[in-house]
């Protein structure tokens, strides 16, 4: 559009510009605005585009209504680009100056009109390809271009500021703070947020999921932590609480109905689409991103999680209550506190359930682990019971392993007593387990043992000396020691005992201790079997005179 300006107004952003002269000239976006501005005033890259000056408004008007000059005669005589004398007119209510051209798409304004009436969201490319089956010869930019001046603007929306009463209210939402990397595994890291309507007491839980059991353990954390809870808590309609809606008609997950059941509070969601409905949780939310998370630094979940309660009771506690402005977010908390619901007696147990079934092997997969099972349970269906630490498998009602929780990948967790017998009946897979064992410890001894083999070494030696390295060291300092001594092209066992010792001695270190424990210790950590109960009431029981109770004598010196 730079045919519009005249030569003297082709002045580039980064010419220099005169302080003493009062004028400044700027082409951009297709027009040139010259204007009589103060000299002080200067274009930045960030707003290139001088602004209109309150003289040159008066002026403006002044020369076309009482002068009685035309936009042209103005432009001159200010030397400003006649849009600009349209557009400072036109804000002050006139209208459009000159005469008003026909434009091709007129007779087909009434058609668009009805379409955008009964289609207000119709695209402008579909209104245009009905318009050219009609008979429209127009260009598709043009055409955009006018369907923007003719599209029907939606009303603004009134909105009432929404009043609760103490202990009534409660809102729940979840927030997506990015992954976090735990060993293979890319976890997405999720905030539980609930938010008191009255006090706006935050209760902020992280959490690696946003599953339904993370969704109901996030509701008894912050019921334990208030001791109480509202009355109402509203949802937006995410699937941890709306399985399925048709307008009013609404299908709640049983999950979160029986959750609601035993706390006796009821589950509202709010319209669809209807954010607004829930802006205390919301703007908690927002709240968490800009005051909380920024710059925060953890070791861990737990961690963060500690940070998070301190910084619940600490600063966001002492910001004002937007209920009472006279006091803190903590004390209109321990103003509302006495008017929540009482927890009941027992808390809801949370557990992910999911049966399993065991293959060949003793171990059962779950959140992309495998737990170890005792052998006895392979080609078996077992029930995992899933807890934010722990891990128990079932089979029907009896616990037949129990194992911490990792939120790793591909990793193997096992007890030395699930694969212990199995080991003692197939003697053949005891060189192959020692070997799975190490490698699992040092993944560097994969090689050494290639390296060993080739040397026709006894591999089961080196497994059996690596592996009691691996318990007295550690599995990182053999893991270390390894790979020293496939740098130095030796692999065996005595070149990684020395790396080990050259290691310990340079962190000055004690030499480790190998603890020698009695078969009556070891034992200790067997499993213990539950006793079957019905067996003791025959104690008491009346036997004929001279007979043995061969059954309770058995019972008795049965070893457990």
């Amino acid at each position: 559009m730079r045919r519009y300006c005249k030569p003297m107004h082709r002045q580039s952003l980064g010419s220099a510009i005169s302080v003493i002269a009062p004028v400044v000239s700027l082409c951009e976006s297709g027009f040139c605005a010259l204007a009589s501005v103060d000299p002080n005033v200067w274009p930045t890259p960030e707003n290139p585009v001088m602004p209109v000056t309150p003289e040159l408004h008066a002026q403006i008007l002044r020369y076309y209504h009482v002068e009685r000059w035309r936009t042209g005669t103005i432009a001159r005589q200010l030397q400003v680009h006649h849009g600009t004398v349209e557009r400072v007119l036109r804000q002050a209510g006139l209208p459009r100056i000159g005469v008003v051209r026909a434009s091709g798409i007129d007779p087909y304004l009434p058609f668009i009109h009805e379409t955008l009436k009964l289609f207000p969201t119709l695209g402008a490319s579909r209104l245009y390809t009905m318009a050219r089956e009609r008979g429209y010869k127009g260009g598709p930019d043009h055409f955009r271009h006018l369907i923007a001046h003719h599209r029907p603007r939606p009303a603004a929306e009134a909105y009432l500021r929404l009043v609760t009463l103490m202990g009534e209210q409660g809102q729940v939402d979840w927030a997506h703070f990015g992954h976090l990397q735990i060993g293979g595994a890319k976890r997405p890291l999720m905030a539980f947020v609930m938010v008191l309507s009255w006090s706006r007491r935050i209760f902020l839980r992280f959490s690696l999921d946003a599953r339904m059991e993370s969704f109901l353990r996030g509701h008894v954390q912050a019921f334990e932590t208030w001791q109480g809870l509202p009355r109402v808590l509203l949802y937006d309609n995410l699937k941890s609480a709306v399985l399925q809606r048709q307008g009013d008609a609404i299908r709640f997950s049983p999950q979160l109905l029986a959750f609601a059941g035993h706390y006796h509070f009821e589950p509202r969601p709010v319209a669809v689409a209807r954010g607004n409905e829930k802006g205390r949780v919301e703007r908690a939310i927002r709240y968490v991103r800009d005051n909380f998370w920024p710059a925060r630094t953890f070791t861990d979940l737990s961690d963060l999680n500690a940070q998070a309660d301190l910084w619940c009771v600490g600063q966001a506690d002492d910001r004002l209550c937007p209920q009472d402005k006279t006091l803190t977010v903590g004390a209109a908390f321990a103003q509302e506190q006495p008017r929540l619901l009482a927890l009941p007696a027992n808390p809801f147990v949370v557990e992910e359930r999911l049966v399993a079934q065991v293959g060949k092997t003793p171990y059962v997969r779950f959140d992309l682990n495998d737990y170890s099972v005792p052998h006895t349970q392979v080609r078996k269906s077992l029930t995992v019971l899933a807890a934010a630490q722990q891990v128990r498998i079932l089979n029907g009602s009896q616990v037949v392993a129990s194992h911490v929780r990792s939120y790793d990948k591909g990793q193997q967790i096992e007890l030395a007593a699930h694969v212990k017998d199995l080991v003692e009946r197939k003697a053949q897979a005891r060189s192959q387990r020692g070997m799975s064992r190490l490698r699992q410890a040092a993944p560097a001894s994969q090689e050494l043992l290639n390296q060993a083999g080739a040397r026709g070494e006894n591999l089961g030696s080196i497994t059996m000396t690596l592996l009691r390295l691996v318990d007295r060291y550690g599995a990182a300092e053999v893991q270390a020691a390894i790979s020293a001594a496939l740098v130095r092209g030796v692999p065996h066992p005595n070149a990684v005992r020395l790396a080990l010792e050259t290691q310990r001695e340079a962190r000055q270190m004690p030499a480790p201790v190998e603890i020698q424990l009695s078969a009556k210790v070891r034992q200790r950590d067997g499993v213990i079997h539950a006793h079957r109960l019905d067996t003791y009431d025959q104690l008491g029981a009346p036997t004929p005179t001279g007979s043995p109770n061969p059954k309770g004598d058995a019972d008795e010196t049965q070893p457990q």
